[in-house]
């Protein structure tokens, strides 16, 4: 027995290699090292962490791996001072310093520090995926971040904000956003960035620099996965769909802002009024409704807007480009979205109810709108009068009746109007066009005429006189049954007639104000 410890250990000075791997043909000069090396073939792993319970082939590959749970970092660098747990990994450090590439391709020739990336690198020449899901991937390291996105998995987390995150990196710049760190700056112009890439891609402006362009449209982009990206607006192409409603998208990033709609997360306050947001982009847009700031202005008429989007919009009332038109009836449209609710019309479709009523509406704006005319909330008022309104809207068309504006002229007759809804059914005047039909007769009338026509069949006199009670189904034929309790329209009777028509308090009160005065 003494003699074959003595052979096994005279072995590795003789370079003698007595034990062979069955598998691989491996040469071990100690049996103990060849059982060792079956367990890679085997895959079995006897020895287990008791903290993170990873498990290795290796007892020694297992103390090693304690050293990170305790923080132990025996070895360090004579060159930067930086310390690591593992000898291996200070040896692969150094060669950092003396761009030491022992690992090189035979096929390209470019050199590695490692042999492991030495053999991912060769995948790149054969196109092999090395390690595959639902997608093929060269480095097992990929695969195992691909992973996350079915299993939704974030291992990593803030320590200040509690934020999870599925890879290192991500958490290692998310840090930065805490420290407000930005330690890549710009020799240019001083602004600094908490990003590298973020730097380079702001290099480019000084030296305007636009390195990729699209082959369809000529469109140029500083960074080539900003390319990847448009090219899906020409293919079409919607990579990600949404598990709830199976809408498709063409980004990941927009697939998240959707899935907010379901789950009502709205990650993003206003620091001013503390309204939520489920995208960033919005509550910036948002933001300049407290500061009034318009980045944006017209070229043509100096108007200023907060969003350029809106003034992509408003440039084509100068020109009159209307890109977007209804199949149905041909009706052209400045804005997309304006197209769609306006298809709604010819589906009747209503996508949005009211819980308190059950009415319908085309537009979600129309229903938040209509929400207050039960909570009866008006957050708008006139700084003329006082007067509240609950649309923005009409504050605006009440203005009018201040400033005796009329932006609205008739093109026939000339004739003004200070809201756009009075001039189009005053061009009905001139077309004799009646496009609103009545239910019970189906005789056609304008909008106010079929409303004084329906009383004509539910036998409907709204107007009641003051003096006898008397009641019309018209106000002009009131207003001449009032001539019957005058003598010759006296101006005492007309004035007490109108002193109980002005049944407002604020009206009242600007009315004697008028006698006072």
């Amino acid at each position: 027995m003494e003699d074959s410890h003595v052979n096994q250990h005279n072995s590795p000075h003789t370079n003698e290699k007595l034990y062979v791997c069955d598998v691989c043909g491996k040469e071990f000069a100690e049996e103990d090292s060849l059982v060792t090396h079956s367990r890679i073939h085997t895959d079995e792993k006897m020895f287990s962490c008791e903290v993170c319970s990873k498990e290795f082939h290796k007892k020694s590959n297992l103390n090693r791996h304690y050293r990170i749970h305790a923080n132990v970092k025996p070895h360090s660098c004579d060159v930067c001072g930086k310390k690591f747990s593992l000898k291996g990994s200070l040896n692969y450090h150094y060669r950092f310093h003396t761009n030491e590439k022992p690992h090189s391709c035979d096929v390209c020739g470019k050199g590695f520090t490692k042999k492991s990336n030495l053999v991912l690198h060769y995948a790149t020449h054969t196109n092999e995926k090395l390690f595959s899901c639902c997608k093929g991937f060269s480095q097992k390291s990929q695969l195992n971040r691909h992973y996350r996105i079915h299993t939704n998995e974030k291992p990593y987390s803030c320590d200040v904000c509690g934020k999870e995150f599925s890879e290192k990196s991500y958490l290692k710049r998310h840090y930065l956003i805490h420290t407000n760190e930005k330690p890549f700056t710009c020799d240019i112009c001083g602004k600094a960035f908490s990003e590298k890439g973020n730097l380079v891609t702001h290099s480019r402006i000084h030296t305007n620099e636009k390195q990729f362009s699209c082959d369809v449209c000529g469109r140029i982009f500083y960074r080539k996965g900003n390319l990847d990206v448009h090219y899906r607006i020409h293919t079409n192409e919607k990579l990600y769909s949404c598990d709830v409603c199976n809408k498709e998208f063409s980004l990941l990033s927009t697939l998240k802002g959707h899935y907010r709609t379901h789950t009502n997360e709205k990650p993003y306050s206003c620091d001013v009024c503390g309204k939520g947001f489920s995208q960033k982009s919005n509550l910036t847009k948002h933001s300049r409704t407290h500061t009034n700031e318009r980045p944006y202005s017209c070229n043509v008429c100096g108007k200023g807007f907060s969003q350029k989007s809106t003034l992509d919009n408003h440039c084509r009332i100068h020109t009159n480009d209307k890109p977007y038109s209804c199949d149905v009836c041909g009706k052209g449209f400045f804005e997309e979205d304006s197209l769609v609710m306006h298809n709604r019309i010819h589906t009747n479709e209503k996508l949005y109810s009211c819980d308190e009523c059950g009415k319908d509406f085309y537009r979600k704006a129309s229903l938040f709108l209509h929400f207050r005319t039960h909570t009866k909330e008006k957050l708008y008022s006139c700084d003329v009068c006082n007067k509240k309104f609950t649309v923005k809207s009409t504050l605006k068309d009440h203005y009018r009746i201040h400033t005796n504006e009329k932006p609205y002229s008739c093109d026939v007759c000339g004739k003004e109007f200070s809201m756009k809804g009075n001039l189009n059914r005053h061009y009905l005047i001139h077309t004799n066009e009646k496009p609103h039909p009545c239910d019970v007769c189906g005789k056609e009338f304008s909008l106010k005429g079929l409303s004084v026509h329906y009383r004509s069949h539910t036998n409907g006199k709204p107007y009641s006189c003051d003096v006898c009670g008397k009641k019309y189904s018209h106000k002009c034929k009131l207003d001449r049954h009032y001539r019957t309790h005058t003598k010759k329209g006296s101006k005492e009777f007309t004035h007490n007639l109108l002193l109980k028509k002005l049944t407002h308090k604020r009206a009242l009160n600007g009315h004697d104000r008028t006698h006072s005065n």
